[in-house]
């Protein structure tokens, strides 16, 4: 998966944005207004480290990413009990949707009742197939 595949299906996902509010060096994705992945576009300090997004996800969930794949490791700049980085080049593209959804979904989950509804209808199906991986 490259940089503008990740962009894309981001953006694929109903009400996600876009917007820059770091900088040029990255896009964050927010739903309702809360961030839940943050692409990096490049960064001077780590410009070999190779491309990566910083993603949000359970503390749990960052734990086990962490322990059984080198490519996720705490994110830079972020809360690393909640943000890890993900060098989404290393992992297959079928497992850096599934993440990316999963974050989406945890931002689902975290929505007053009332906005949550209107985005259960999309997501709801993929969380049997979150459950499947952990």
């Amino acid at each position: 998966m490259n940089i503008e595949e990740v962009r894309e299906y981001v953006l694929s996902l109903y009400g996600v944005t876009e917007d820059q509010p770091f900088g040029d060096d990255n896009i964050t994705f927010r739903l309702e207004g809360k961030i839940f992945l943050c692409l990096w576009l490049g960064c001077e300090r780590q410009a070999d480290a190779g491309p990566r997004f910083a993603i949000k996800l359970t503390p749990e969930r960052n734990e086990a990413l962490r322990e059984a794949y080198a490519a996720v490791t705490p994110a830079w700049h972020w809360n690393k009990k909640h943000w890890s980085d993900v060098f989404y080049a290393s992992i297959d593209e079928e497992t850096v949707r599934l993440w990316i959804r999963e974050s989406y979904q945890l931002m689902v989950s975290k929505l007053p009742k009332s906005l949550r509804l209107r985005y259960e209808s999309g997501t709801a199906s993929t969380a049997t197939h979150f459950a499947a991986y952990e």
